[in-house]
């Protein structure tokens, strides 16, 4: 329980500077200049009773009956954390079952599997973030929470004024992990259905896996090994919260770097990346080749298209002209363009399927995807079970993954700029900006208004020179308008740039990249 001392120490403290959308994010660890802690076992102990109370609310609970389940990544922070909020909840009543190094899918299957059916769940992860931060994730049966929801927890925070339970609730470790990746060894099983083989579907293949020294490194032991597969030069398996070898990020250039060399020194028919949490993935083919952003999408459009024929595909707003082509014409798909943020993608998604419109994928470039089928949950590790059988089947054919995408036509140039907003309104100001776009670029013969975008301007642009498009958006958190620009002929990127830059510079308070 909390005593006055401490009490008075939190008066004063910025509950709501630790949202981050529909998560919490914070610094828990010092040694970076200019980032003071704010996220402490304290913190994390007045956040778990806030937790209780609000699931208990939710769930119509008494909060001693309530089970809630922990996990984590491989920070440095990551245990102590996990304590205090271990502490905060048990304070409440409630039973906690500790799953240690977990994943952030994981802990949200952990609320619907038969034998724990958590009542809620929370990860201690801050995804891709640098070694000093930290942050934590909330589910419950209906999936992860909102923005609302994160907001009402952190003012109960805030009150922090708690009735605590005559008896303290038990903590009782779980290897949740293990039923996990049985989960998926199951699925892929049964989605290649392997008429020689059925066991271990993936004999005959060699897959490296970089886990980025993040919670991944189960999947080369406990999901690739017994279904066959030779997992030979995987590496950074281990959790290190340092990540001493590179940034745990699909979309890092070294972090992908790294694996296309695992891959071809090892005659690798596959290679795997994850984020620090694997609710993202990333993979590269035989070949050496990214198989990330568009092609990600693309490959998964391929499978969930043979599927659900039809089906509407929905993405982020940068993706390129040529994955609609393939998804509307080569595939038969509907495309369907929405905001940047993967809640963003997966909500729509979701509303399609309320308003009539089938819709089995959700996906964003930057490695985010939720199937229909899989509870419109961001699971990297899933997504990559999904390859993995496409992986399979292709082997039995003579055939290799990236024959699904060969028709993808990929832009000849691309570039993402970062313009810097330097007045404190900068939602107000980059939105002027962006509505004084599209009255310049209505001059102009051979640019044309995308229609059906939601988000920010996008722009194509026709003429020979330029042979592409354009999208000036605004951050959805800082202040900054990054702008896309992709081109299907040489020197077109600098074609439609040389253009942006004459309306750009008349803005004195955007900082404009060289």
């Amino acid at each position: 329980m909390i005593g006055v001392d401490t009490q008075l120490t939190m008066q004063d403290f910025n509950w709501h500077q630790l949202q981050n959308g529909s998560d919490i994010r914070g610094v828990a660890l010092d040694g970076v200049a200019g980032e003071a802690v704010n996220l402490t076992p304290e913190v994390t102990m007045i956040l778990g009773k806030a937790f209780a109370g609000w699931l208990a609310d939710k769930v119509s609970k008494s909060a001693a009956d309530l089970i809630v389940s922990i996990g984590r990544d491989s920070r440095l922070s990551g245990p102590d954390l996990k304590q205090g909020l271990i502490n905060g909840i048990t304070a409440m009543g409630c039973q906690v079952y500790d799953f240690e190094l977990a994943s952030t899918p994981a802990m949200f299957m952990s609320t619907v599997t038969e034998g724990f059916n958590c009542d809620g769940a929370i990860m201690l992860t801050a995804s891709h973030l640098p070694f000093n931060r930290n942050g934590l994730k909330f589910f419950t049966a209906q999936g992860g929470l909102g923005k609302p929801d994160i907001s009402a927890i952190l003012a109960l925070a805030e009150v922090n004024e708690f009735k605590t339970a005559a008896q303290v609730g038990s903590v009782e470790p779980r290897n949740f992990m293990g039923v996990y990746a049985q989960q998926l060894v199951q699925s892929i099983r049964k989605g290649v259905n392997h008429p020689q083989q059925y066991e271990q579907p993936l004999r005959g293949l060699k897959i490296v896996v970089d886990a980025g020294n993040g919670a991944g490194g189960f999947f080369a032991e406990q999901v690739l090994q017994p279904l066959g597969a030779d997992t030979t030069g995987s590496q950074f398996l281990d959790p290190d919260g340092t990540f001493p070898n590179h940034i745990p990020n699909p979309e890092d250039g070294d972090a992908i770097a790294s694996l296309k060399t695992a891959v071809t020194s090892n005659k690798a028919d596959f290679g795997i990346i994850f984020d620090t949490d694997v609710d993202r993935s990333g993979a590269v083919d035989h070949s050496g080749q990214e198989l990330n952003r568009n092609r990600l999408i693309a490959l998964m459009a391929a499978i969930v298209l043979k599927e659900h024929p039809g089906s509407s595909i929905v993405t982020d707003s940068i993706t390129s002209d040529g994955l609609t082509q393939f998804i509307e014409h080569e595939l038969g798909g509907q495309h369907h363009r929405f905001k940047r943020g993967y809640k963003n993608v997966i909500n729509e998604s979701i509303r399609l399927n309320q308003a009539g419109q089938e819709s089995w994928l959700a996906i964003e470039t930057s490695g985010h995807g939720a199937m229909k089928e899989n509870y419109f949950l961001d699971d990297g590790a899933y997504l990559i079970s999904q390859l993995l059988i496409e992986l399979a089947k292709a082997k039995q054919a003579g055939k290799v993954l990236s024959d699904l995408i060969a028709p993808l036509q990929e832009p000849v140039e691309s570039q993402e700029l970062r313009i810097k907003i330097t007045v404190d309104d900068f939602k107000s100001y980059g939105h002027q900006v962006i509505e004084d776009l599209q009255a310049f670029a209505a001059q102009h013969v051979d640019w044309t208004l995308v229609p059906n975008n939601y988000e920010g301007v996008r722009i194509a642009c026709a003429s020979p020179q330029e042979a592409g498009w354009f999208l000036l958006r605004l951050s959805l958190h800082d202040p900054v308008l990054p702008l896309n620009i992709e081109s299907n002929v040489s020197g077109g990127v600098g074609a439609i740039a040389s253009k942006l830059i004459v309306f750009l510079q008349q803005y004195e308070s955007l900082e404009i990249p060289a």
